[in-house]
């Protein structure tokens, strides 16, 4: 049972402490003495501050003892631990969890869990469910012996030494013919972390969205997906659009929409008429007797009629 009384001869150790502390810090750095705690029968803890720069706030801990009965108080042992005020670096953080989108480069690897929830099983081994995996279904001879009857593996002896499942019969390799071989995929909250995801990054909340005319949904630049998020999103191919290549939600918009402002053709000038069965009258001239007369054509001035 611990004692929250110090011991007396412990509790008076204070320049036993003080010279193992000295003896630790560098010189000059031991303050003075800040409390001392008991930590057990005969076991004290004797606190001092520490001034050394870059240690605010931290002290140094020496643990003295005595045993039962001795009058002769010994050195545990002297530890520089911080204090209620002291500055502490940030809590260390794994990693995994410090990763940030943008952060991987060539060459770096990036290993997912085991239990990651962002993917589930793709398809079920054969080979660990003939085993008889942890919450898997035995395959039935039957079924496997249809499933590739003409490559089953035969091996000497009676019917029964014969195998359940077949090489190429198997799911695996099904699959792997199938070009569907993925050992995992995408789980239901791995499909809507990422549609979160590109929500928030390209979705109708955006203030480019907000200034839109339209939304994507009307537009002719967007690619639609496969599979259940064919409803929600596409690829914007807008090369001038700012989510050109990225996943857009169908609610997003931006100024680059295939009908936002179709630009009218240019008004194209009428063709010149020319109307040849109309004669211009010719210009009135001064007579002698200050009239005016009609101007003689080229017949009258050379004195044709």
């Amino acid at each position: 049972m611990r004692s929250r009384t110090p011991d007396r001869l412990c509790a008076e150790a204070v320049d036993l402490a003080r010279a193992a502390a000295e003896e630790a810090a560098l010189p000059g750095t031991v303050g003075e003495h800040v409390d001392a705690v008991a930590d057990g029968d005969r076991v004290v803890t004797h606190l001092f501050e520490c001034k050394e720069p870059g240690y605010r706030g931290w002290r140094w801990a020496v643990t003295v003892a005595r045993a039962s009965r001795a009058k002769h108080v010994t050195l545990d042992e002297s530890v520089l631990l911080p204090g209620p005020d002291a500055l502490l670096a940030p809590e260390w953080v794994p990693w995994s969890e410090r990763l940030r989108p943008g952060d991987m480069g060539p060459g770096d690897l990036l290993p997912t869990e085991a239990e990651d929830l962002r993917l589930e099983p793709g398809y079920s081994d054969a080979t660990e469910e003939a085993a008889g995996g942890p919450g898997e279904a035995r395959v039935p001879t039957g079924v496997a012996e249809l499933a590739d009857a003409e490559d089953a593996d035969v091996v000497p002896g009676s019917p029964a030494d014969q195998p359940d499942t077949t090489t190429r019969g198997s799911i695996a390799s099904v699959a792997e013919e199938l070009g569907m071989r993925r050992a995992r995929v995408l789980s239901r909250y791995g499909l809507h972390a990422a549609a979160d995801r590109w929500d928030e990054a390209y979705g109708p909340k955006t203030a480019m969205a907000q200034a839109a005319p339209a939304n994507c949904v009307s537009c002719g630049f967007l690619v639609p997906l496969d599979g259940s998020l064919r409803q929600a999103f596409g690829i914007c191919a807008n090369e001038f659009g700012p989510a050109d290549g990225h996943v857009v939600s169908l609610g997003y918009g931006c100024g680059g929409h295939s009908e936002a402002a179709i630009m009218p053709k240019p008004p194209r000038p009428a063709a010149p008429v020319i109307d040849e069965t109309v004669v211009d009258p010719l210009p009135l001239r001064p007579d002698r007797t200050g009239g005016s007369v009609e101007e003689a054509g080229p017949a009258e001035e050379f004195g044709h009629s």
